[in-house]
């Protein structure tokens, strides 16, 4: 008789782990990640909720800066460029103001005082402020109607400088009425910004300069809208070796607490 087949152990399947880097970086637990997941449900809204850190790399990529014409120059500063971005199906737990009531803080916003992204570390400054009045926190009476419009109850603002001294990076974050509310004014500021857009901070070596050259993007998330603002410190339009996509990505990292929010408004399964 042949000797008898050996049979082939089954080499024991591994443990899965299951993490998204992008969203633990953020603070976010393993069931918390697993629980936006469940929200987004389909892949393409996945893919969404993962592409939204990464589609401000838009910037200067896949449009051309939008110049304000010599009619619209103001002598407030306000970004050379911006795009804006409607809510993803991600952040439908938030969709009304309602189904978030807790006010913002800004402990909650800017708690983490350095950013990263790449090679970009951005360091939180002195100046942060939070406006019940969200007139206060900007200049354009525009600007200011559609945020009457919009419901805004909150305005927080956070500007920070890079590492090496070469960028400033403001984060403001608008607290509306609704998502209708958000995704109509990150898509009014595409014209509206020419002349109306948020007041700066300044701190220190984290300031925008006079008659320098911007950019910026609008990203509505349920009933919040946030804004990024960026640029060089020393006002020039950024070249071959100045990484704006990062400078973007990093300074969005305050918006780690629209996300928890999302997690706090989702019911139990």
């Amino acid at each position: 008789m042949g000797t008898p087949a050996r049979k082939r152990r089954r080499t024991p399947a591994k443990e899965q782990t299951w993490s998204i880097p992008r969203l633990e970086e953020w603070g976010l637990s393993r069931g918390q990640q697993r629980l936006l997941v469940i929200i987004a449900s389909v892949a393409g809204v996945l893919v969404a909720a993962v592409v939204l850190t990464f589609v401000v790399g838009s910037l200067g990529n896949d449009f051309v800066p939008q110049r304000a014409t010599a009619a619209a120059i103001s002598t407030q500063p306000r970004p050379d460029a911006y795009k804006g971005w409607v809510s993803p199906k991600l952040f439908a737990p938030i969709a009304q103001s309602k189904a978030d009531p807790a006010p913002l803080t800004l402990k909650d916003i800017f708690a983490e005082r350095v950013l990263k992204e790449g090679k970009i570390t951005l360091k939180l400054a002195a100046g942060t402020k939070l406006d019940a009045d969200c007139s206060v926190a900007v200049w354009g009476q525009g600007l200011v109607d559609q945020l009457a419009q919009s419901g805004c109850t909150q305005a927080a603002r956070g500007v920070y400088a890079s590492a090496d001294g070469r960028y400033v990076a403001q984060y403001t974050l608008l607290n509306l009425r609704d998502t209708a509310s958000a995704d109509a004014l990150v898509q009014s500021l595409t014209a509206l910004h020419r002349g109306g857009w948020t007041n700066p901070l300044e701190s220190g070596r984290a300031r925008f300069p006079a008659d320098g050259y911007t950019e910026a993007s609008g990203h509505a998330m349920g009933h919040y809208a946030g804004l990024v603002w960026i640029g060089r410190t020393d006002g020039a339009e950024p070249g071959p070796k100045d990484d704006f996509v990062s400078l973007s990505l990093a300074v969005r990292g305050a918006e780690k607490v629209v996300f928890r929010r999302v997690v706090a408004a989702t019911p139990p399964s």
